[in-house]
């Protein structure tokens, strides 16, 4: 349970540090693997979630809530 709270505090923090309509963004790895980046855009208020596989191209998804985003980030770096 700790590291999802430590995924929640981290988008939240990402939240707080956007000024303006400025987006601010976090790498999420495992191991020196970059798994995801997650993005917040103030101006919508929502977060995007660019997941990296393997030889394809990330894919992208969109959130306005942060506990589902907490929840995506922490079962893609289990």
């Amino acid at each position: 349970m700790s590291q999802l709270q430590g995924i929640l505090t981290r988008l939240k923090n990402l939240q707080e540090q956007a000024t303006g309509s400025e987006p601010t963004q976090r790498f999420f790895e495992v191991n020196g693997e970059r798994k995801c980046q997650v993005t917040y855009h103030p101006k919508n208020e929502t977060f995007e979630l660019e997941v990296y596989n393997d030889k394809e191209k990330p894919k992208r998804y969109q959130f306005d809530n942060v506990d589902m985003i907490t929840i995506e980030v922490f079962e893609l770096i289990q």
